[in-house]
């Protein structure tokens, strides 16, 4: 276990129980043997914990004195407004969860993410200093990959898949790439400078997922979800934007803003008749247009 799964383990542990005391925490870590070879968790090293976790994530582990010295963090919005420090910390948190039940590997079931991973600190790392990028990249559909340099600007995860928006210098122009479709990746000594104007989240805003779409533009969209399919929605929106208009019961109004792009229509899709477009127009065309195709390939059945 490395240092940051230690501290991921000892938020993660807090942020459960909400206040805890010093002896409950080490009575927790010498209970998980895989991680601790049930040794207790001593006082200076809890404290070095705290100061480590302090300066690395900016999280404040303070103590209750009042009614029992409980320790809690007490700045959470840091946590719960910082969306990347919130999905890295619960990412480590649900690794840490199932390295303590690894003797039931066989009754956990994940989904793999494709080998993009492997590129990714090369990418990381060359965004970190504004380096230049050698890739070599190979399209679906083509026998052979492409050699060119690139200026990382983002890199974003979407469906199990890494993705890496950038500066295509050959072309120069903004692309997006898939990193497990890219086969080398070397920095180079070259730099570059990021536009002061960009911002990763402002451009991805009104995509619902990695599909650009330079040519569809963000409009007000409706859709209707039935009953069976309105509290997965609730749960997990399709979008940041999305908002309930009003829930009938029988099904509930959604309202989003966004580029109705490929990946979006294709996700709609997904769950059938279960979701239904009901403005824009052209979008309820699109729709009809697939859904005529389908039937098509089911007609002669």
């Amino acid at each position: 276990m490395n240092q940051l799964q230690k501290y991921t383990w000892l938020i993660d542990t807090i942020r459960r129980a909400g206040k805890i005391s010093h002896k409950d925490l080490s009575d927790r870590w010498s209970r998980n043997k895989d991680f601790s070879d049930g040794n207790e968790l001593h006082r200076a090293t809890f404290n070095r914990w705290r100061d480590a976790i302090y300066e690395q994530f900016g999280i404040m582990i303070d103590c209750q004195k009042v009614g029992g010295y409980l320790y809690y963090i007490s700045n959470p919005e840091d946590i719960d407004e910082d969306k990347l420090k919130k999905w890295m910390l619960d990412s480590f948190a649900v690794g840490n969860i199932i390295g303590e039940n690894l003797s039931l590997k066989g009754r956990i079931l994940v989904d793999e993410i494709p080998s993009g991973r492997d590129h990714l600190t090369t990418i990381l790392e060359a965004m970190k200093e504004n380096r230049v990028v050698n890739i070599s990249y190979r399209p679906f559909k083509k026998s052979h990959g492409y050699t060119f340099p690139i200026e990382p600007y983002c890199v974003k995860l979407f469906e199990n898949r890494w993705y890496v928006l950038a500066h295509n210098v050959h072309y120069d122009d903004i692309r997006l790439y898939a990193l497990d479709r890219v086969e080398t990746a070397e920095t180079t000594d070259q730099t570059y400078k990021l536009p002061k104007d960009f911002d990763a989240a402002d451009y991805f805003s009104t995509a619902y997922g990695i599909v650009l779409g330079y040519d569809v533009k963000p409009e007000r969209i409706v859709i209707r979800a039935n009953e069976d399919h309105k509290h997965y929605l609730k749960s997990l929106p399709l979008h940041h934007s999305q908002r309930l208009i009003e829930d009938y019961g029988e099904y509930a109004d959604f309202e989003l803003y966004l580029s109705p792009t490929y990946d979006f229509v294709m996700k709609l899709l997904q769950v059938g008749s279960m979701i239904e477009v009901i403005s824009p127009a052209s979008l309820r065309k699109t729709m009809k247009g697939w859904i005529s195709d389908m039937y098509e390939l089911y007609t002669n059945d």
